[in-house]
């Protein structure tokens, strides 16, 4: 019950900050809501105690564009000032439309052009394995941008280092901005193909924290070889006018909008 009102929470904040900014993605940002709630507040050794410090686990968000999300889950974490409701995307504000690592505490990586991430968390584990620390990498992809050849440079990298303290996970929404991931360019079948680049493939409901936290559980056992967790989800999730519409991509709620939005989350 305590995640699902964490992820409740994450999903308001989200919808607050875009309308403030009068710009951002809600799709994707929503989409991942679940699996972000299930890193921070469960899964990842992570807290105002290890903040700071390199035996932490890390965290990329490689679709940097859902950084509302991210900055929604810190905020609730209690990393992010609540400030960031008001002044996403505002000029010299911190909480740009991509995450920046050089200025909000928490976030491990800066993202924005897709494919960079993931292959950012891939380095960021063979460091580890160099090191011989035994802190984890996890990183968020989505479907769209495993169009990019970048991603698959990553993943033959990763195995070919047997990144086992790897987990990629990819918010399988189905849409981007223009329209069906699978009709813009299909990038599918991911299992298949992640599996013939040598990860370990799990499948799962991306909504479903108990799923998603035994996915979780499975990538930690894996030795030998670096993890992909395949989260089957809904963009815009939690909000029905939102829900599988590509046209939510990249807009900013109305007032008339958020308030609906709100509504239906319980506020």
């Amino acid at each position: 019950m305590e995640l699902k009102q964490h992820a409740n929470q994450i999903r308001k904040n989200i919808i607050n900050m875009l309308y403030e900014s009068k710009s951002g993605h809600p799709g994707g940002s929503l989409s991942a809501t679940d699996i972000l709630t299930c890193l921070y507040f469960e899964e990842m050794n992570i807290s105002d105690e290890n903040i700071d410090s390199i035996n932490r686990d890390r965290f990329v968000l490689s679709k940097g564009h859902a950084a509302p999300a991210l900055y929604a889950t810190l905020l609730e974490k209690g990393f992010c000032e609540e400030s960031v409701l008001t002044d996403l995307r505002k000029v010299n504000s911190p909480y740009q439309g991509h995450p920046n690592m050089n200025y909000v505490k928490g976030i491990d990586m800066s993202t924005g052009s897709l494919g960079q991430g993931v292959s950012c968390a891939v380095g960021m584990a063979i460091s580890n394995k160099l090191k011989q620390n035994d802190y984890r990498i996890y990183t968020l992809l989505g479907d769209g941008e495993c169009q990019e050849g970048l991603v698959w440079e990553a993943a033959m990298a990763a195995t070919h280092y047997k990144l086992d303290n790897l987990c990629v996970i990819v918010d399988c929404n189905h849409l981007q901005i223009d329209g069906q991931v699978e009709t813009v360019m299909n990038p599918y079948p991911l299992q298949e193909k992640f599996a013939a680049f040598g990860f370990e493939t799990i499948c799962v409901d991306g909504h479903d924290h108990e799923a998603i936290l035994d996915a979780l559980k499975q990538a930690r056992m894996v030795q030998g070889k670096p993890t992909v967790i395949l989260a089957e989800t809904i963009k815009g999730k939690g909000v029905s006018f939102m829900e599988n519409q590509a046209s939510w991509h990249g807009v900013a709620p109305s007032s008339e909008e958020r308030e609906a939005a709100l509504k239906e989350l319980g506020e």
